[in-house]
């Protein structure tokens, strides 16, 4: 027997809950991170590696709950885009996920080469990356467009964050008694916070989509930090 529209809203919901969940994982991961790496706990560090698994596991289920709903329902307008919506976002998620997964993993090398002042950028570019996935994904939960506008429009300041830090760490590399290659590190990490900003834009955008069926696509900047590392 077909399901009632009750109990195909319910099963939408569902998708969207488990949408959100996994971006508050992501969002934590992050957070335990980067306190890893500034910290120097390589034990946190780990447990954030572990974890990466639970939020690998949940794209799946997303993706397979959502691939029900479209051979079972064939849903048309904003049913489909909340379908839709479920596949994009929960992808930028997992990406974020792998971003902390990737901090993490440098932690877990050992003391990372930072002192006070560049501890504190790489803490300002990851409160920046945080707080935009923090939005991103309420403007979600809630449907506001409003929000994830805002979270569009913070893109501008992270990227002002991330060019500060990024040649803050340049000169320190330069003048620096660690061995390059572990300093060089700092940069990919600057550079694993800032993308994380690009994912939580990208999660705004299809908030836009979800709500108004309006597609919306920020213009991508040059990578200065690809060009300069090759």
């Amino acid at each position: 027997m077909e399901k009632t529209r009750q109990e195909y809203i319910h099963d939408l919901a569902v998708v969207q809950d488990k949408v959100h969940q996994m971006g508050i994982m992501a969002q934590e991961a992050v957070k335990k991170s980067v306190k890893a790496l500034l910290e120097n706990d390589a034990e946190l560090a780990k447990t954030v590696m572990k974890e990466d698994d639970a939020i690998d596991d949940m794209i799946i289920d997303i993706e397979d709950d959502c691939i029900l709903l479209i051979a079972k329902q064939q849903p048309i307008a904003h049913d489909l885009r909340v379908i839709a919506t479920g596949f994009k976002i929960s992808t930028d998620i997992e990406r974020i996920g792998d971003h902390a997964f990737d901090i993490a993993r440098v932690a877990t090398t050992g003391k990372a080469p930072l002192d006070d002042e560049r501890k504190k950028l790489i803490r300002e570019l990851a409160d920046c990356s945080v707080e935009m996935v923090s939005k991103a994904m309420e403007a979600y939960r809630t449907a506001d467009v409003r929000l994830a506008d805002e979270v569009r429009h913070t893109d501008k300041a992270m990227d002002e964050i991330f060019n500060r830090t990024f040649y803050s760490l340049s000169h320190f590399i330069s003048n620096s008694t660690y061995p390059p290659e572990e300093v060089t590190k700092l940069l990919f990490i600057a550079r694993f916070l800032e993308r994380i900003g690009d994912h939580a834009v990208n999660i705004a955008e299809w908030v836009v989509y979800l709500e108004t069926a309006e597609r919306i696509r920020s213009r991508k900047k040059g990578d200065s930090l690809d060009k300069a590392i090759g």
